[in-house]
């Protein structure tokens, strides 16, 4: 499967602070392709796609940094459908009030060939998806050294650690995965860590 790397920055805003951050947006497939997160600038992402159909934006959970970019990008790769998990509108209506993304996100959807895992705690509707065969993109849900930040308004680090339990360090060792910021990992790097992080509280 072919996988395109775009890493696009801006600003994250919420509670009122603001942060720079680097996003990861990821083009998955041949053609078609499902672009994984819409983050601060289409043209980039547009580019990367470089005239292939797109099936779908989807995005990993409703924090601006994630689909800030989601309108302009639809409109500039043909109109697909943008997906989003129903639990994070309130996060997307900070950003577009007075609209909705066109689809809902739901566990066990399946979207172009990658299968939503719904995964709250970083934020309620935040979701990753896996490719039935050893990719994994994350979103914000688990990256390298521990799982996503839970300090910020309708975070639960009791709920992300679920999340990771029943959904995610249960996959194969070898998975491959790819976050919404930052490097690679895999879950066999991960997984042997869970307690560790309990521990400590994030």
């Amino acid at each position: 499967m072919r996988i395109d790397h775009v890493v696009t920055s801006g600003v994250f805003t919420l509670d009122g602070q603001e942060w720079e951050v680097d996003n990861n947006v990821w083009v998955v497939g041949d053609d078609p392709v499902v672009i994984v997160d819409a983050a601060h600038d289409a043209a980039p992402i547009a580019a990367a796609v470089g005239g292939r159909t797109v099936t779908a934006i989807v995005l990993t959970h409703g924090h601006n940094d994630h689909i800030n970019a989601a309108p302009a990008l639809a409109e500039a790769v043909g109109g697909p459908p943008v997906y989003l998990h129903p639990d994070d509108l309130m996060l997307w209506h900070q950003v577009f009030p007075g609209s909705n993304p066109d689809r809902w996100l739901e566990d066990g959807l399946a979207v172009g060939g990658l299968t939503v895992l719904h995964t709250p705690g970083h934020s309620p509707g935040g979701c990753c998806l896996w490719d039935g065969a050893g990719t994994l993109f994350s979103g914000d849900t688990l990256f390298r050294g521990g799982p996503g930040n839970t300090s910020r308004t309708f975070s639960s680090f009791a709920t992300i650690i679920e999340s990771m339990q029943t959904q995610l360090l249960g996959l194969p060792a070898q998975t491959v995965v790819h976050p919404g910021h930052g490097d690679d990992t895999t879950i066999g790097d991960e997984a042997p860590h869970l307690d560790e992080w309990v521990a400590r509280g994030y």
